[in-house]
């Protein structure tokens, strides 16, 4: 089954599996991670945490960069040290581990 996900028309393309994580947001926007599936509401689609920054012109997660923003339970001095365990639990920056294939947009 092929699954459509919208995304910011200026994202950046999907990097090859095992490059650079670039931001482009797809992974996060068919399957939520471990973390958020624990952390966040269950509700479907694109996992909530799911931040576009416009000054870089990529996607981020909102629970490395701003968790207590989204686990509104979290103690905001405790959001440091919670974003970088949290970007261990999702492996950032090892690189991209998604095996979708960017499709160009339907006309």
């Amino acid at each position: 089954m092929i699954e459509a996900v919208g995304l910011h028309r200026d994202a950046p393309a999907k990097p090859a599996r095992g490059q650079p994580c670039n931001g482009c947001g797809i992974c996060c926007a068919i399957e939520r991670c471990p973390q958020a599936l624990l952390l966040l509401p269950r509700e479907g689609g694109v996992c909530p945490a799911l931040e576009w920054h416009a000054d870089a012109q990529n996607y981020r997660c909102g629970l490395v960069l701003r968790p207590a923003h989204h686990v509104r339970w979290l103690p905001k001095r405790w959001e440091g040290a919670a974003g970088r365990w949290l970007a261990t639990r999702i492996a950032a920056g090892s690189g991209c581990d998604c095996d979708a294939v960017e499709m160009p947009p339907v006309a």
